[in-house]
């Protein structure tokens, strides 16, 4: 399979880009489209219609397709695989009925092929992600291979969008399924933030809303565990310090810990509200803030991906929490450039608002402050 990577800041240069590359006889047939709510998104999925080119779509928090991460650009990853062996659908939720609309799209990726495997994204922030999952092991396993991110809007937390050829949403859920049979697919998460202290029992919670640990308000324990200052409502960052570098690490009874952030604070008792489910009664430790480690960690858990499992790819395609790139700044393209290097073929990414994909010798799960690599091969 013959794959490429293209980048632009506008719409011309996308344009100029796609031209060259097809200048030469490639002729793709699928474009994995990242890019910031800034750019004419429109446009680009028409110009890629126009030239009988598959559409994977979301908007981003940032875009990288090599060493360099950027913002308000887009990035393309564009594909000459046949077009039997992927098939792109986008359903909407406005009943939030997100489990039963991941069901109803891997019962018609199960009619197309035998054995699935799915990239996804999806919009809103309301949207439960763990639900998405759950409706596709419902139909086709436990053991079904998915990889998304959900969709960012340059970190304003209004509008995100997912969108394909004819279509976008901004309260929908986009999927490629990928035909296993003909499309080898695997891919690895990993956060690389460390925990501290002993685990603690969340004793008050509701879904996502996290009132206390060990029977005390989780943002007084938060703030004495990461000795952070300056915790009022004044503080307009204080959120972003608490999500990016000390967020709950929730304990799994198999496979790696996942990270749940918090992302709204609840003054009135000192409670918030994560980017995911954190049951009553579940253990929880806390973080450190990151360092070197973490980067290291990522690049050696997908070199062993690829000594273990995809000795060669074709193209990667990965979703990296756009926390990361808060808290580790430019050091962050040390990350990319890593990745890349391990197949160096090419590559496209983009910051997302969470993480969808396995734990380390877990379930399917929705992470933050994750990278999550996906490396393809045509059989």
């Amino acid at each position: 399979m013959n794959t490429r990577s293209i980048k632009g800041k506008s719409f011309n240069e996308i344009k100029n880009a796609l031209e060259q590359n097809l200048n030469d006889g490639f002729k793709p047939t699928l474009a994995i489209v990242f890019l910031s709510v800034a750019q004419d998104r429109k446009a680009i999925r028409e110009l890629l219609d126009s030239k009988n080119i598959s559409v994977f779509g979301a908007t981003s928090n940032g875009e990288f397709i090599d060493g360099n991460t950027d913002n308000k650009s887009t990035v393309i990853l564009l594909l000459d695989m046949k077009r039997e062996h992927f098939k792109i659908y986008l359903e909407e939720f406005p009943e939030k009925n997100y489990r039963e609309v991941a069901q109803y799209i891997a019962f018609k990726a199960a009619s197309q092929f035998e054995k699935p495997a799915f990239f996804i994204s999806a919009s809103h922030l309301e949207t439960d992600a763990e639900q998405l999952l759950l409706g596709f092991e419902d139909v086709i396993g436990k053991h079904v291979n998915v990889y998304g991110g959900m969709a960012g809007d340059d970190y304003a937390f209004l509008d995100q969008f997912v969108f394909t050829n004819k279509k976008e949403s901004s309260r929908g859920t986009l999927v490629l399924a990928l035909d296993e049979d003909y499309i080898k697919i695997k891919g690895v998460a990993t956060c690389g933030w460390k925990a501290v202290g002993t685990e603690k029992t969340v004793t008050k919670s509701e879904g996502n809303h996290v009132y206390t640990v060990d029977d005390i308000p989780v943002l007084d324990v938060t703030q004495k565990y990461g000795g952070i200052e300056n915790v009022t409502q004044e503080n307009d960052d204080i959120i972003l310090e608490i999500a990016a570098n000390f967020p709950l690490q929730l304990q799994r009874e198999q496979g790696d810990p996942v990270m749940r952030p918090g992302l709204v604070i609840d003054w009135n008792d000192r409670s918030f509200y994560c980017s995911g489910t954190v049951p009553q009664g579940s253990k929880v430790r806390f973080s450190l803030p990151p360092d070197f480690d973490v980067m290291d960690k990522v690049i050696q858990g997908v070199q062993h991906l690829k000594d273990t499992e995809m000795p060669e790819a074709d193209a990667l395609v990965v979703f990296s929490c756009g926390g990361r790139i808060l808290s580790l700044g430019p050091l962050m393209n040390d990350e990319i450039e890593g990745i890349k290097n391990v197949w160096n073929v090419p590559m496209v990414g983009m910051f997302s608002n969470a993480e969808l994909a396995r734990a380390t010798g877990g379930n399917l799960e929705m992470h933050n402050l994750t990278t999550c690599c996906v490396a393809l091969k045509e059989k």
